[in-house]
């Protein structure tokens, strides 16, 4: 969790050593392993990272990083296949002087430009000066893993790992009201339409599989990937399970690639227990894993906990987080979120991480997404079997309808999902209109 901010103007004034160091010390809590800052020859670009080192924890690995005396990097993130691209970057001619991923973006960037994102697996959001071409490429990994917010005015652009370093160089912190409505009244923390949008005036967030280019001149952002959600490759379940565990198994040792320990955050639920169990056949040491438990209350989890650390001979920590410890760090969690958030749940997150540092480990893996994926929330099944309506899968819709039902799966459904399913503008315009009703009806 490296922290990054940098600033790019003509006038030599906004990028000075000053002002890069205070983005940098309002990051100061991403990164404890290291700091720098740079500025270019002609001082009309400047840099400065937070390190939290992961892989390659020498010197030599410290940024930003200078390459081939034309580019300089500051990076968050980590790439999971960077050593295969290293072996194909050096046939085609390059030579690295670390083991770390972050030459390998640089290097990739150099030979490839901005196509290098479509052979990135990982988690990444960074920021490159071309001092040959007087551009800044920046990006964000395809599901917005890594933080990138940014403020542009005419011919100055000032981005960072979070708004806070921002604030720090000098950008006015304006709510955008707007924003706080919509949270107010409906609860939401993101614009429905525009993930760019954040709840303060004048500040961008780049969303996720987004590149942009600033040339001083104008603002360019990009798309570079998207997901086809309706693509369905038929097979028989018992191979969609043999492909997924070998997803999953793929996707989990790619991720333990690392010069210091991991951990597993641990709820109890499926996600997390899969991603500890496949953690635990690549390495012989018992993993650590970290969990919240709640006893008394009736969704507490720690049974579950206690079954899966016990059948995979694990070492799992616990706390217990409440209101009263809430409360006290209230202002130090909403310190380090800088935007409303959705529920205290976030709050369980934060202790849990706490725990894992206090017990020497800094980088957990966890199953967060996987509920949205493998439809594990039950409020999205209407709209899931209007679907299926909607594209004329009748057999498809009675028989996961059944299933459900069998299941004891709780939804409700009745004619109005079926007026959904074929008419779906009329309901989107129905929804907004009842949103904006309770928007303006809403009590002070």
């Amino acid at each position: 969790m490296c922290g990054i901010a940098g600033i790019i103007s003509p006038h030599q004034s906004d990028v000075n050593h000053s002002r890069l160091q205070s983005m940098s010390d309002a990051l100061s809590h991403r990164g404890p392993d290291g700091e720098g800052v740079w500025i270019s020859a002609d001082k009309n670009a400047g840099f400065s990272h937070r390190r939290l080192a992961v892989i390659d924890l020498s010197a030599k690995a410290a940024q930003p990083m200078r390459y081939q005396d034309r580019y300089t990097i500051t990076y968050n993130g980590e790439l999971y296949n960077y050593k295969s691209l290293r072996n194909e970057l050096k046939k085609a001619g390059f030579h690295f002087h670390t083991e770390s991923d972050t030459e390998v973006v640089l290097a990739a960037y150099a030979y490839y430009k901005e196509k290098c994102l479509g052979l990135f697996d990982g988690m990444f959001a960074f920021a490159i000066w071309d001092e040959q071409e007087q551009i800044l490429f920046a990006a964000r990994d395809r599901f917005g893993e890594k933080p990138f917010y940014y403020h542009h005015e005419a011919e100055r652009f000032f981005f960072a790992s979070e708004m806070k370093a921002l604030w720090a160089a000098g950008v006015h912190k304006n709510t955008d009201l707007r924003m706080l409505i919509n949270y107010l009244s409906l609860g939401l923390v993101q614009h429905a339409s525009d993930k760019s949008q954040t709840f303060f005036n004048d500040i961008s967030s780049l969303p996720p599989a987004h590149y942009l280019k600033f040339s001083g001149q104008s603002l360019l952002i990009e798309k570079y990937w998207d997901l086809d959600k309706q693509i369905c490759v038929p097979m028989p379940e018992e191979q969609a399970k043999q492909r997924l565990s070998q997803w999953l198994s793929a996707s989990v040792t790619s991720r333990m690639t690392s010069d210091i320990p991991l951990g597993c955050s641990l709820s109890g639920g499926i996600d997390s227990a899969t991603v500890l169990y496949h953690m635990q056949q690549h390495q012989s040491s018992a993993i650590k894993s970290f969990s919240a438990v709640f006893p008394g209350f009736e969704k507490d989890e720690t049974t579950y906990i206690h079954k899966t650390t016990q059948h995979l001979q694990t070492e799992n920590h616990t706390c217990t987080p409440t209101g009263e410890e809430l409360i006290a760090d209230f202002q130090k969690l909403m310190y380090h979120q800088e935007e409303p958030i959705p529920s205290s749940s976030i709050y369980a997150q934060f202790r849990v991480f706490q725990l894992a540092r206090e017990n020497g480990v800094r980088v957990l893996l966890d199953g967060q997404g996987a509920d949205e994926v493998l439809a594990g929330y039950h409020r999205y099944i209407h709209w899931f079997l209007q679907e299926k309506i909607g594209r004329f899968k009748f057999g498809a819709f009675r028989r996961e309808k059944k299933l459900l039902r069998q299941h004891g799966v709780p939804f409700e459904w009745d004619f109005r999902n079926y007026v959904a399913a074929y008419f779906p503008s009329h309901v989107a315009i129905a929804l907004e209109k009842k949103s904006f009703r309770k928007t303006l009806h809403h009590p002070d």
